[in-house]
């Protein structure tokens, strides 16, 4: 079965890449949005996730794997929310700014860029290859 891609967003003042390596594996909480806690929920294990530095930083700077599929989100009060388990694989080679998304034919349609509140999204193959190529990775 194909492996799927995402985009997982976090301002790194609240829960930084490094945080994240230091750690070793979260639970990634707090979605409040429906599109983005359906995102969550068609994650499978061994999906991978690029991490996006959000507000301040506004760049790709790794990528982390899908560790558990989703379940409750024990950090919501009230309402239907899921959460899943991410483990750090390794850092981008080069981070991937968000101008350079934003100038390339082929990222333009991210939903990064056409919707940049949602905070888990759907990745294509040909755009994680783009990425992996910009930020010099070899591989994942």
């Amino acid at each position: 079965m194909p492996r799927h891609y995402w985009l997982v967003k976090q301002e790194p003042e609240a829960y930084s890449w490094s945080a994240f390596v230091q750690d070793g594996r979260t639970a990634w909480t707090g979605v409040r949005n429906f599109q983005a806690r359906n995102n969550l929920r068609a994650m499978k294990t061994g999906d991978l996730a690029f991490y996006y530095h959000s507000v301040t930083d506004k760049k790709i700077v790794g990528v982390a794997r899908v560790e558990r599929e989703a379940y409750p989100d024990a950090t919501a009060m009230e309402g239907d929310w899921s959460c899943v388990d991410l483990v750090p694989v390794k850092p981008l080679k080069t981070p991937v700014s968000l101008e350079q998304i934003k100038l390339d034919p082929l990222l333009q349609s991210m939903p990064l860029v056409k919707q940049s509140r949602l905070s888990v999204t759907p990745l294509t193959v040909e755009q994680v290859d783009r990425l992996l190529f910009l930020s010099g990775t070899r591989s994942i």
